[in-house]
């Protein structure tokens, strides 16, 4: 395994207190940081860590260790930003939903382009999966819970979601009190997932879901907003999406106790080896934006 990557890994579990944090910090696994921890102790010749069910304590060696990984990642990042610091040039070909074209990437466009004018990007708008080989693209960008098998995928950051009527279908079908009470509304549903099932958190933390049944589906989320808006029925969409209704008094949030399960935003690529630097520069820009 990657040593220097496996050293990254460590100093995150040591600076955020748990495995898991570090998964999510760095866009991999839990599994993952589970193994490059094993491979950092196995290098190390000793345990570094001591792991119980409420926290993580750094043994001796491990503070040792954590010193020299840092000076590590240090010169790691040293070397990647001499490689960064060329002009990134030619064409960085994108693949991601319309949603994400919109809301995601063309924020961010006008300054990324102006920075480095000798690149040039092609959007391919495709709700669905593309072959990343076959259709020459070089990243994608997927709102997703489940991330193409085969790629790398760096999580950027969440997605909000946001359950949402308008007065005119509320005023006609009543107001849903509870998560039960969305089987029996004509739900808009996106068509990109699978299953005909929402989910949601309580206050609580606890997983609540709902099959739900509708007249339209789709897989651009604007059209089930508008749809929404019409009065056709209730919509689960990206809270960017519904915030111009929202704000308006076009459509009123729903179920304000309970928070939409968020799904992560990925950018996927074939090759951790020397991804071309207007790739990593995208993909910096987008996470940067998103927290």
């Amino acid at each position: 395994m990657d040593r220097v990557m496996a050293a990254t890994v460590f100093n995150h579990i040591c600076d955020l207190g748990s495995l898991s944090a570090a998964s999510r910090a760095l866009g991999i696994s839990r599994p993952m940081v589970s193994r490059y921890l094993d491979e950092m102790e196995k290098w190390a010749g000793a345990r570094l860590i001591h792991r119980s069910s409420r926290r993580l304590t750094i043994t001796p060696a491990g503070e040792e260790a954590l010193v020299k990984t840092r000076t590590l990642a240090r010169l790691s990042l040293d070397i990647a930003g001499a490689a960064g610091r060329e002009t990134p040039s030619g064409t960085l070909r994108v693949a991601c939903a319309h949603f994400t074209a919109t809301h995601i990437l063309a924020p961010i466009l006008p300054d990324f382009l102006a920075r480095y004018p000798e690149l040039r990007i092609e959007v391919e708008i495709n709700n669905q999966p593309v072959s990343l080989v076959g259709e020459r693209i070089d990243v994608a960008i997927r709102i997703t819970d489940n991330p193409e098998p085969g790629t790398i995928a760096r999580r950027l950051g969440d997605c909000e979601s946001v359950l949402c009527a308008s007065p005119d279908y509320l005023r006609q079908h009543g107001t849903p009190q509870t998560v039960e009470d969305l089987a029996h509304h004509n739900c808009l549903y996106y068509s990109g997932f699978a299953g005909k099932s929402w989910h949601f958190l309580n206050a609580q933390g606890e997983a609540l879901s709902v099959a739900i049944k509708g007249n339209l589906s789709a897989g651009i989320s604007s059209l089930l907003c508008e749809a929404a808006q019409a009065g056709m029925g209730i919509a689960l969409v990206p809270e960017k999406e519904a915030r111009p209704g929202l704000a308006q008094g076009a459509l009123i949030r729903l179920l304000g106790q309970l928070e939409p399960r968020r799904l992560a935003v990925y950018g996927m690529y074939l090759s951790r080896d020397h991804p071309p630097a207007a790739l990593r520069l995208l993909l910096d820009a987008v996470q940067a934006t998103m927290r």
